[in-house]
């Protein structure tokens, strides 16, 4: 059997989930809810995901368009 990268995988753990919400108060509600299976202390971030839309004017043509080169670049590697 390998376990993998990791010497103590019983001791590595990490999850994630990904919510879409409509505020950070949202956020913490659902965080609230999420199961805690060991029963001991843990601890939870909230990570927002930024999208185009979020970065306003800052986001300029140029950027997108280098944005939309890189992608495509990304794309041909990957086939």
């Amino acid at each position: 059997m390998v376990d993998g990268p990791f010497a103590e995988t019983k001791e590595l753990i990490a999850g994630f989930w990904i919510w879409e919400v409509d505020s950070l108060d949202d956020a913490v509600a659902w965080a609230r809810r999420c199961p805690n299976p060991t029963g001991e202390e843990s601890e939870l971030e909230i990570r927002p995901i930024l999208e185009a839309e979020d970065f306003g004017e800052a986001f300029t043509p140029e950027l997108q368009a280098q944005e939309e080169r890189l992608r495509a670049e990304t794309l041909a590697r990957e086939a």
